[in-house]
């Protein structure tokens, strides 16, 4: 009886992670975040093994429950559709913090737009100017650029990963974490509206947080 049990709260975490997934990759795209099959989205279950995924070449607005993948957390293909060549990277993240339980990665507008400028602060790709990226995900360190796929995101994720909860992939876009898949939907958001202020001030004199008011957000 207690495997049954234990069998069904599998099956229901599965589904609602598959539920969830296509929900806010729906949601994702209807609101002109991600457009194309540009996008990927996936989910660590509690076993620490299993990660469910966006497939390959698929819209975020069109996800079907049933069709996306299944893999474990070292690359093995179970079930559904081909996964993307990205989920490589997520894997990455995950294996190196089990605190990271959701990734997002989009292509969106202005944080994209904001990976492909000279002179980035590689440490920081957002400086504070208001409280909220500071509150929610922290310092944004910028990966350097690599072929989408390439093993060397991952690697470079991977030693991110223990120490961040956001990423910036020079000349690609974000990639954002999240204890579930809507906190890190909501924590990419925030940071796209911050990039969108950032090129609205561009000619304006900015005030920045200063190390105190930062600090003080952090504690």
């Amino acid at each position: 009886m207690t495997i049954d049990v234990e069998k069904d709260a599998i099956l229901e975490e599965e589904k609602k992670a598959r539920e969830e997934i296509v929900r806010i990759g729906k949601s994702f795209f209807d609101r002109g975040y991600a457009t194309g099959s540009a996008g990927n989205l996936s989910i660590l279950l509690s076993d620490n093994k299993t990660v469910i995924a966006t497939p390959t070449g698929s819209c975020l607005g069109t996800l079907k429950s049933e069709t996306l993948s299944k893999v474990t957390i070292n690359g093995d293909w179970i079930s559904g559709d081909k996964p993307s060549k990205e989920v490589i990277f997520h894997r990455a993240i995950y294996q190196e913090n089990f605190e990271h339980r959701a990734i997002v990665h989009l292509h969106c507008t202005y944080l994209t737009a904001l990976s492909c400028l000279e002179n980035l602060d590689t440490k920081n790709a957002i400086k504070p100017f208001t409280p909220y990226v500071v509150m929610r995900v922290g310092e944004i360190p910028v990966v350097p650029y690599y072929r989408p796929g390439d093993q060397m995101l991952a690697h470079d994720l991977g030693l991110l990963s223990p120490s961040y909860k956001a990423f910036l992939l020079a000349n690609h876009g974000p990639v954002v974490t999240g204890e579930t898949l809507q906190v890190a939907a909501d924590n990419l958001e925030e940071m796209e509206d911050a990039a969108k202020l950032y090129f609205i001030l561009q000619g304006s004199e900015i005030r920045y947080l200063t190390t105190d008011e930062i600090n003080e957000l952090k504690g």
